[in-house]
């Protein structure tokens, strides 16, 4: 994107200086952002938003707005959205949506990693986040992606693509299909144990986390655009399947993806700070959501492959099924351990 049409943008929010340097970050799947350094040598984030899979614009930066005011505290560093100098959350320009966000300084993220210390800093921030909205009021948060994580809406919305792909996709993606049509009933019971609705992030994969860059601690999540009600297991179990496979998303190289014990066990001790949150009926749904999160994750990818990829980014035309293929593969490692899973979550939660 041109340089002239982000320093456009930029001067309808309440900003009094100019740009100096535009750099875009590529971590995400949906929206456009750009790291901005103004003359004065501060920092922020600008976004544009993706408009064609957030239909609801306002509801999402009311949601987002809300959730801010509840997201600061000790051990939890705050951000903020800068209004546009007509005082609105978001600035409208030929059909793009774009906001402006502080930036965190001397804060890093990750798509994955080794090392012990982030496993423990990540499952210690996702119990402060829940804790600090476990009493926002859900009647102020709407729904920004109707049954983004209900598992029963996925596989609908595949068996549909299913019916209507190319015979050419349908055959590429035979033994992904039939994975998924293998495992798409184990999930039942989870759907059926009436748990607690909380208010969650509902995307938090490992680099939607912030840390701090020389001590590692947990700083705060980023990507608030689909905070709205769901249960405490979709972030949970979305946070366990990026942190401790110790690969991409999209890795290729099949054997490079594992369950490692180390990093689940220290994130459970990390979350184990805050399991006062939690009720006895939501830590015994808590091992199966392990395989719950990546499971629908690659149906939702394999599903895209199959409309012809027309919800997430990619950059080569088979990138949805290497995303759904290594979905599919962590989902098997978690399936395999979960007599593991169990004994380390009644240890350090129950």
């Amino acid at each position: 994107m041109e340089d002239e049409v982000l320093k456009f943008v930029w001067s309808h929010f309440q900003v009094s200086t100019e740009i100096n340097n535009i750099q875009p970050i590529n971590q995400g799947y949906i929206n456009d952002t750009f790291l901005v350094t103004d003359d004065d040598n501060k920092q922020f984030i600008l976004q544009r938003i993706n408009a064609k899979v957030f239909k609801n614009i306002d509801t999402l930066h009311q949601n987002f707005n809300k959730a801010l005011q509840k997201l600061k505290g000790e051990d939890y560093t705050e951000i903020f959205l800068l209004p546009t100098r007509d005082n609105s959350l978001v600035h409208i320009q030929n059909d793009n949506y774009w906001r402006l966000l502080t930036y965190v300084k001397n804060s890093n993220a990750f798509n994955f990693t080794t090392d012990s210390k982030i496993a423990f800093e990540a499952g210690k921030l996702l119990g402060k986040f829940h804790a600090l909205l476990q009493n926002a009021n859900q009647d102020e948060f709407g729904d920004i992606i109707k049954n983004l994580n209900h598992l029963p809406s996925k596989i609908a919305e595949f068996e549909s693509g299913l019916a209507n792909t190319k015979v050419e996709r349908k055959e590429k993606a035979k033994h992904l299909i039939t994975f998924a049509q293998n495992h798409k009933t184990m999930f039942k019971a989870f759907y059926e144990a009436d748990l607690r609705v909380r208010i969650c992030h509902n995307d938090t994969k490992l680099n939607n986390m912030l840390f701090d860059v020389n001590s590692k601690k947990s700083l705060c999540f980023i990507d608030l655009d689909t905070i709205m009600k769901g249960y405490f297991h979709y972030d949970f179990g979305d946070a366990v399947r990026t942190v401790v496979s110790e690969s991409n998303e999209d890795e290729k190289v099949l054997e490079r993806i594992k369950f490692s014990k180390t990093l689940f066990e220290k994130f459970i001790e990390g979350l184990s700070i805050y399991k006062a949150i939690l009720s006895t009926k939501e830590i015994e749904f808590l091992p199966i959501s392990c395989a719950l999160m990546p499971f629908m994750h690659g149906l939702r990818a394999l599903t895209d492959y199959l409309n012809g990829n027309i919800y997430y980014k990619v950059s080569y035309q088979d990138q949805n099924l290497d995303r759904c293929e290594s979905l599919f593969e962590f989902t098997k490692h978690t399936l395999k351990e979960q007599e593991f899973i169990e004994a380390v979550i009644k240890k350090n939660l129950s």
